[in-house]
């Protein structure tokens, strides 16, 4: 392992060697993929537990869907497949001869997962249908970063279909408000939340709900966590899917698609990580405390390793994830700076002295405190460690964004401030699309609508505004 890169002065380059030397995932031997490593894998299992919790506890089941999708499926929706044109795989020639019909490599699956509703759907009685898949898909990506933009990404998708706009409606609200919470008390990043302008919303959708982060690297750019998207009744007409209602009547029923992906693991590395490496909140943690027994030449080394492993087997009965590093080819200071790196939270130590003094060394990967802990009672101790860097995480991350998030009434003003350090910019739009394309001039976008309407005139022309707009670089 090498020096990190500066994280202030080369934060894109800070980035990279964080998530390959602290083995989340490598490149992959086709551009744009990656392997995801045992240790990025953990992590995402951890926050894919959760989730899946929170689907499975919102009245969603999951199942699976196919890989391969007739080409014609996504030109049953025409905004879809403009939407997603650029960025398709497609599959000509299988089984050594030429396919009748080209097949796609999902970018998404609104439309088999569609097509197979209208085949299940018949009545108001089968209502709501509410699906969830957890899937990898593809989406040819030009310009590749891991967990960030990849050609190849895993995510769960759900999909659902309702008697009513309303339902709907309600449904992709209730699913943004289980990521926003997700976000918030488990990976500890605060998020800004709001409804997609009409051209960043998701091709085919009549309402796109998103929740958005500002990243502190030194362009201050905005990261997209996860959309929920209202598709009304579009994709119902295209797959010809329709219902009886309680009145007899024939109707197309309303949709609904959200989803997160490996990118969240992008955005916690960036939003926690440090110069030491990564810090990854408690509650998602693969592991959430490593023990490191401190080995002597010509001592009692089973007598620490007794100790060492009883303990280890008291915390992980109260659930605690622990590992035990106990490489007698590595100096305790290697070891520290790996477990750093990985962004454990908790660091114990025990060593013969401190077995004599019945305690243990513990250091918290904040740097906040290091202090000998007595061993009677450390697994209350711990527990309130882990939850005390929790929310110290959360409170870090929420003051950067207070720090990163301003209001400006005109785009002369804030356009070039924006160009050169980044920012969140709240500000007044009339809603015009024209108007909205002036931001490109700064390799700006819109972020959000917000409820608010703070401003009397649009960021660009003299129109009254309409609303609060949320402006940033992306990412």
């Amino acid at each position: 392992m090498h020096k990190l890169p500066d994280i202030k002065n080369d934060f894109a380059g800070w980035y990279n060697d964080v998530v390959f030397q602290a083995e989340l995932a490598d490149h992959g031997p086709v551009r744009g993929t990656m392997v995801i490593r045992p240790y990025g894998y953990a992590l995402w299992s951890e926050m894919q537990s959760v989730l899946d919790k929170k689907i499975k506890d919102t009245g969603h089941h999951n199942a699976a869907f196919p890989l391969l999708i007739p080409e014609s499926f996504l030109k049953k929706e025409a905004k879809h497949v403009e939407g997603f044109s650029p960025e398709l795989a497609i599959v000509t020639h299988a089984g050594g001869k030429k396919l009748d019909e080209p097949l796609v490599v999902r970018p998404t699956s609104e439309t088999v997962i569609h097509y197979m509703f209208a085949k299940w759907l018949t009545s108001w009685r089968d209502l709501p249908i509410k699906i969830n898949q957890w899937a990898n898909v593809v989406r040819w990506e030009l310009r590749p970063r891991p967990f960030l933009r990849t050609t190849e990404f895993f995510w769960q998708e759900g999909h659902t279909a309702h008697a009513t706009y309303q339902e709907a409606d309600q449904e992709a609200q209730l699913m943004m408000s289980e990521y926003v919470d997700f976000a918030q008390n488990y990976l500890a990043i605060p998020v800004i939340t709001g409804v997609k302008t009409e051209s960043e919303r998701f091709p085919g959708a009549e309402k796109t709900y998103t929740f958005e982060a500002i990243m502190p690297d030194d362009k201050g750019k905005a990261l997209q966590m996860g959309t929920s998207h209202l598709l009304n009744q579009s994709f119902a007409q295209a797959f010809d899917m329709k219902f009886q209602d309680q009145d007899g009547a024939i109707k197309y029923p309303y949709l609904t698609s959200w989803g997160v992906t490996t990118r969240l693991i992008g955005a916690t590395v960036m939003t926690h990580g440090d110069d030491k490496g990564l810090a990854l909140p408690p509650k998602i943690a693969p592991i959430q405390l490593v023990m490191i027994p401190i080995l002597k030449n010509n001592s009692n080394n089973q007598e620490v390793l007794d100790v060492v492993n009883r303990v280890a087997k008291e915390l992980k009965q109260e659930g605690i994830r622990v590992h035990i590093d106990a490489d007698d080819t590595k100096t305790p200071g290697a070891k520290f700076y790996k477990w750093e790196l990985k962004g454990v939270p908790l660091r114990m130590e025990i060593g013969p002295r401190d077995i004599q003094n019945g305690v243990a060394m513990l250091t918290d990967r904040l740097g906040i405190e290091k202090a000998a802990v007595p061993l009677d009672g450390i697994t209350v101790k711990i527990q309130e460690k882990l939850q005390s860097i929790q929310g110290e995480l959360f409170n870090r991350a929420k003051a950067k964004l207070e720090n990163s998030w301003f209001k400006a009434e005109k785009l002369a003003e804030f356009g070039p401030q924006m160009d050169e350090h980044g920012g969140l910019w709240q500000t007044g739009w009339c809603q015009n699309s024209a108007c909205e394309q002036e931001l490109r001039k700064y390799k700006a976008f819109s972020r959000c609508l917000l409820e608010t309407n703070h401003f009397k005139q649009c960021f660009y022309c003299e129109n009254p505004s309409k609303g609060d707009l949320l402006v940033a670089k992306a990412y």
